[in-house]
């Protein structure tokens, strides 16, 4: 084991032993950081509310002071007018003893039916084994038995039970009503305390990060901040929202009180994954006592259902996922873990103070894998998922993959993003042996039928751009213009030559791929197809050198035919490559399938190139690049 492997190990076991220690310690001092939590996330939420004040002349101590008794006063109204609904609902239970009783009835198995006469059946049948087993008893055992029970065991004689209570004027009965209380002392003093030395405390976070971190502290607070503000500021809207629509439906239904129990589902959904459950259960039990029938009841149960997955499933990840920064399943373990580390108060707070984890991951290299486990971003990218799925003999998913980036990307987009940096990765393990010949076959093969196949699934808005294209270039060709794909090399190459015959298709223009050819078959399909464009077409990094023989051959045998070059995904300089290839002749690489698109119809169409280019080309991503995946 070298020096840089025994580091990266104990740099690991020094991670885990930190996160460890920082778990311990976050349970057994939940005392101090379960209020110092709360006033953090109430700091975020109302120091806009201070600066506010602040911008009409207002001291930023008695404007913290009046925006925290303000809210701490409407939140206390709100609960003491819950609490009052509550009672008076409590109050409304006794009048609908007869149809509760009537329910209760209902829910009883008849006396007449299978199950109970197979329940009275084994009762007789137990009371005839217990008989049978005391009738076979000896009398000299039975008495002895009876003989060994100590004093007032038997029937005649029971053994008192006195219940001994607890004194009630003890004071650790006090403890569940003080616990609450001084969570909620510390919060308003941490809170008032944060906000009025806001910038005091974010200069000493800085300090402690160091002058050398200073934009990575910034931004990641920043970030922090956004994230934590946008993703309360929605989850209000949708609460407030899903709370109308409860309102709205049990007022139609008839249910009584639905004011209260609009609020109380707006309030259990702050609480992830158990709030709404929970807001859900005490309205349908109340309609089991109000209403006659199981209708209404079941009907109330389905709308809380029924809208809780659409909400859950649907709205919530399109509205808080690029909020948030967060995957499903990492809300639902942090869900998990806050609760077990903090009890129901954790629950709440686990979405922002995971988010400040992501966050975290995000802008410090050393904790990259709280990004890469909680964020929402894909772990792999596109290209390196359909390798690996390639590498897995399962073709099912690999051409998933590809078809859904089909539905938002042009055709030559997806080839340039997906399939080859998947076949720059396939030829990189190939030439370290990594690969066996039957897998890089089943690659090649797989990737052939898919490109045959994607021709069928390519977004409707670019078959739109490529059929004006090509009406555009009508107007100035009338006769079909020859474009010969050539693969440089190999299959992997061959198979490039075809993505790109098939980017190119639509409009006046024939493109057509060749196989692989040796130089004087290649020479002679030239002559045979006369093509006015023969396109060059490789892979680097051995893309290059076969490159150059290929075209001073062509240009030897056809000193006016033009000649374009593409090595798809070059990392170098093009330029430079260019003028290897074509030995000082003007000539330009491309490097995309998309930019090779844009050139041939540039080269058609009268005008500025970059004009064509951005008008009959749609915008690329970046190129990706297959090494550091």
């Amino acid at each position: 084991m070298n020096d840089s492997s025994a580091a990266r190990i104990l740099s690991r076991l020094w991670f885990l032993a930190v996160g460890v220690l920082t778990i311990a310690v976050l349970y057994l001092a939940k005392v101090l950081f379960l209020p110092l939590a709360f006033a953090i996330l109430f700091a975020f939420l109302l120091a806009p509310l201070v600066t506010a004040l602040e911008r009409i002349q207002i001291p930023r101590a008695l404007a913290a002071m009046a925006v925290i008794l303000g809210s701490a006063a409407l939140l206390g109204s709100a609960g003491w007018v819950f609490f009052t609904q509550l009672v008076d609902v409590a109050n409304d239970l006794p009048t609908y003893t007869d149809n509760i009783t009537q329910k209760m009835q209902a829910i009883h198995t008849p006396a007449n039916s299978a199950f109970s006469r197979a329940q009275r059946e084994v009762n007789a049948l137990g009371e005839q084994l217990g008989l049978l087993t005391a009738e076979t008893i000896p009398d000299q055992h039975r008495e002895s038995k009876v003989a060994k029970k100590p004093l007032g065991a038997t029937p005649d004689r029971p053994v008192q039970v006195r219940e001994v209570t607890r004194s009630p004027g003890r004071l650790d009965e006090l403890g569940g009503i003080l616990e609450p209380m001084t969570t909620a002392f510390l919060t308003l003093v941490f809170t008032f305390f944060m906000i009025l030395r806001r910038e005091d405390l974010r200069n000493r976070v800085i300090r402690l990060t160091g002058d050398r971190n200073l934009a990575v502290t910034t931004q990641a607070m920043d970030d922090a901040g956004r994230r934590i503000n946008r993703y309360f500021s929605l989850q209000l809207l949708v609460n407030v929202a899903y709370g109308s629509i409860v309102l709205v439906a049990l007022y139609l239904i008839g249910l009584p009180h639905p004011l209260l129990f609009g609020a109380l589902a707006t309030l259990c959904r702050f609480a992830p994954y158990v709030g709404a459950p929970v807001a859900g259960l005490v309205p349908t039990a109340l309609s089991l006592a109000v209403f006659h029938g199981w209708t209404r009841s079941l009907l109330i149960a389905c709308i809380y259902l029924c809208l809780e997955i659409i909400t859950a499933n649907y709205v919530e990840p399109h509205i808080y996922g690029k909020h948030t920064g967060l995957s499903s399943l990492a809300i639902l373990v942090a869900a998990a873990f806050w609760t077990l580390l903090w009890g129901p108060i954790g629950l709440v707070l686990s979405v922002p103070l995971t988010v400040c984890l992501a966050v975290m991951g995000r802008h410090v290299p050393s904790l990259e894998f709280l990004t890469v486990m909680l964020g929402d971003h894909p772990a792999i990218p596109p290209w390196t998922c359909f390798y690996q799925r390639l590498l897995a003999r399962d073709e099912r998913e690999a051409g998933a993959i590809l078809e859904t980036s089909l539905r938002d990307k042009p055709l030559e987009e997806v080839y340039d993003s997906v399939l080859i940096p998947a076949l720059m990765l396939s030829e990189e393990d190939r030439m370290r042996g990594d690969l066996e010949d039957p897998t890089v076959r089943f690659i090649r093969e797989t990737v052939r039928e898919l490109i045959e196949e994607s021709s069928f699934r390519e977004n409707p808005e670019t078959e739109n751009d490529a059929r004006e294209a090509g009406s555009l270039l009508r107007q100035e060709n009338a006769v079909p213009v020859k474009v010969m794909c050539v693969p440089v090399r190999d299959e992997a190459d061959e198979l490039t030559a075809i993505m790109l015959a098939q980017s190119l298709h639509g409009g006046p223009v024939h493109a057509f791929p060749t196989p692989v050819l040796r130089l004087d078959g290649l020479l002679a399909t030239a002559e045979a197809e006369k093509p006015e464009i023969v396109f060059l077409c490789g892979i680097p990094p051995f893309g290059i050198a076969r490159s150059r023989r290929l075209y001073r051959s062509l240009r030897a045998h056809h000193a006016h035919l033009k000649i374009m070059i593409g090595i798809w995904n070059y990392g170098d300089d093009p330029a430079e490559a260019a003028q290897r290839i074509t030995n000082g002749e003007e000539g330009r690489l491309m490097t995309r399938l998309s930019e090779a698109v844009a050139e041939v119809r540039s080269f058609l169409l009268p005008g500025d190139p970059a004009q064509t280019l951005a008008a009959v080309s749609p915008a690329g991503a970046a190129v990706p690049d297959p090494s550091a995946a």
